[in-house]
Parts: C-alpha cells; sequence; structure tokens
C-alpha cells in the first residue's frame, strides 16, 4: 500500500539553540500541523531564555546549496523566511525565492523578542526593496513596521496606514500584527484593493512567549501547503498560535517558548 505523503515546507531562517524560536520553532510548527518541515539554516545563535549570546552566519553558497538540495530533488508547497542576518543573505535568499511558485511567507526579522538585533541595520534596505516584493504574504510586528515603513503604530486604529505603506512595497498580502498594543491580540490581514480581514483573540497573561512571530509565520506556510486561501490560513493559524501562547511555559531564568505541542498534552 502507498503511503500518501503530507505537503513539504521549507523555513529559511536561523537556528535558535534554545528550542523556542528559529529554525525549530518553525519545524515543531510544521510537525504539529501535519506537514513535513525542511529547512535551510541561514545563521546558528547562541541563545536562551534571557537573551542571545552571539550569532554567525553561514556563508551564501552554503544557504544556496541548501535550497537547491530541498528544492530540486523533493519541491515544495511553501517557503517561510525568518531570520536573514545580512545584505548578502538577504539578496541571496531573495533571488532563490523569485524563481519559485509556491506561497512565500515573509517573516521579517528584525530583533529577537529580548531586543537583540537579528539583521544587520544595513541590511533593512536591503530586505524592504529584495525581499519584500518577492513574499505573497509579509507578518511584520509593530516593531518591525516601523523600521520597514518609518511608520510608528501606537494603536489599533493605526493599523490600515500602515498595511497599505507595507503593501505598496510589493507583498501581495500583508498581516500587520497588533500583539504588542493594549486590549485584544488583533491582527489585521490586507490584500489590497480594499481586502481587510481582522483576526482577534483574547490576551492571555502569560510572559512565555518566545517563538510567537517565528511560529505564527510557519503555521500560516503549512495551510498555504494543505490549500487554504490566505484568509483561512492566517484564521487557522492564529488560533494554533493563540493555543501555543495560552499554554507557553517557563524556561531557564527568562522568557519562556510557546507550547507547540498544545493540542496534544
Amino acid at each position: 500500500m502507498s503511503q500518501s505523503v503530507p505537503p513539504r515546507v521549507l523555513t529559511v531562517a536561523g537556528s535558535d539553540s534554545g528550542g523556542g524560536a528559529g529554525i525549530q520553532a518553525d519545524l515543531k510548527t510544521m510537525l504539529a500541523l501535519g506537514v513535513h518541515g525542511m529547512s535551510v539554516i541561514t545563521a546558528v545563535t547562541a541563545q536562551n531564555s534571557v537573551g542571545v549570546q552571539g550569532y554567525w552566519e553561514l556563508p551564501a553558497e552554503a544557504v544556496r546549496a541548501q535550497f537547491r538540495s530541498v528544492v530540486d530533488d523533493i519541491g515544495v508547497q511553501a517557503v517561510k523566511t525568518g531570520m536573514l542576518a545580512s545584505i548578502e543573505l538577504v539578496e541571496t535568499v531573495s533571488e532563490l525565492l523569485a524563481g519559485v511558485r509556491v506561497p512565500v511567507v515573509v517573516d521579517p526579522v528584525g530583533v529577537s523578542k529580548h531586543g537583540d538585533a537579528l539583521l544587520a541595520a544595513e541590511a533593512v534596505a536591503t530586505l524592504r526593496e529584495r525581499l519584500l516584493p518577492v513574499a505573497t504574504l509579509a507578518t511584520p510586528n509593530l516593531h518591525e513596521v516601523a523600521q520597514l515603513t518609518g511608520i510608528t503604530v501606537e494603536q489599533e486604529s493605526g493599523m490600515l496606514d500602515a498595511a497599505k505603506a507595507l503593501h505598496d512595497l510589493g507583498p501581495r498580502w500583508v498581516l500587520v500584527k497588533g500583539g504588542h498594543l493594549a486590549g485584544e491580540a488583533a491582527d489585521l490581514l490586507y490584500g489590497g484593493s480594499g481586502e481587510e480581514h481582522w483576526y482577534r483573540a483574547e490576551r492571555h497573561d502569560n510572559r512565555h512567549t518566545h517563538g510567537t512571530g517565528c511560529t505564527l509565520a510557519s503555521a500560516i506556510a503549512a495551510e498555504l501547503a494543505k490549500g487554504r486561501t490566505m484568509p483561512e490560513a492566517v484564521g487557522e493559524a492564529k488560533a494554533y498560535v493563540t493555543g501555543a501562547i495560552r499554554r507557553g511555559f517557563p524556561l531557564g531564568a527568562g522568557i519562556g517558548p510557546v507550547d507547540h505541542g498544545w493540542r496534544w498534552r
């Protein structure tokens, strides 16, 4: 009897040695949502619950070789990008993604949950000009919105203007995450032509939220690989990450991770 093959999703991101974010969070999320996760590692971090102690980028040729190995042999139904660290890696990944014909979810990672920089300041413009135009969806938090557009969002009413400014940079869809605002955890999906979808969830009083952004972007990519529409994929991913935040647990002395396996426990 032949085995059915699950949808395949590729993450292009940095490794988090503490297991809460990055490649590790991406692969756990993909497993939890029933797809086969694969990885292109862009950088190795020394990271734990209290911060990022250092990171080392991989050479562009290593990133390119990993990507070609997976895509040319195994194939993909969706791609998610995370930490890309430098101008050279942003350029390399942008070129690689321009050649794929599947949904690309770009999490424009700028800083870690602890405030540590994960993208060189000089690479922000390259991400804006090269990577966003090849994105099917960009998923910035409000800090990243400000970094990419110069727009500071201080209340929910400012999220639409921010989404429009980001959409003008080239992605087909933009998800502006309002998790840093007070009140409900509200996110806005904007697709141009006035298409808006709001997603709201109860805010959980839990500081163990390490990996939230990586997890959400990976969950969306997983749902897109299953064939869901963008609004459906974001809704499913939001439900998954909300449960993972609710069940986030303490590790070490600082901020613990969300629970990627919350539906199994």
